[in-house]
């Protein structure tokens, strides 16, 4: 069944550079739109960025406009999200979601299938 896997968290140094994968083994996911959304210790999840099915709707979360990029890759198995100059702020586990309606939502009450997460550590 479809279940998004999130891999590729790390720890890295402030102004690195990481990049998230979302895959779901055996499944494509250009069938939907999808999520990334992050929840840094003792808060809520936040919303990060979102693709649509097509990948013509491509949004951003304003804090980190300009330094993460979420993309599709060739085969349409997998959903990125590079980030570039990480912030100790952009500490957080970050997880993938899936949205069956294609809406590209910042909200999390669209998207109904979750990963696990992976989580990033920027330190100070």
């Amino acid at each position: 069944q479809l279940q998004p896997v999130e891999s590729g968290g790390d720890l890295v140094q402030p102004g690195g550079s990481l990049t998230l994968s979302c895959a779901s083994p055996g499944f494509r996911l250009d069938y939907y739109a999808i999520g990334w959304f992050r929840q840094a210790p003792g808060k809520e999840r936040d919303w990060v960025s979102c693709i649509n099915r097509n990948g013509g709707v491509r949004e951003y979360a304003d804090p980190v406009k300009g330094r993460f990029t979420i993309s599709r890759d060739s085969s349409k198995e997998t959903v990125y999200l590079q980030m570039n100059n990480l912030k100790p702020e952009d500490t957080a586990v970050y997880f993938c979601a899936v949205d069956p309606l294609n809406y590209c939502s910042r909200s999390s009450a669209v998207y109904t299938i979750w990963g696990q997460g992976t989580r990033v550590t920027v330190p100070q």
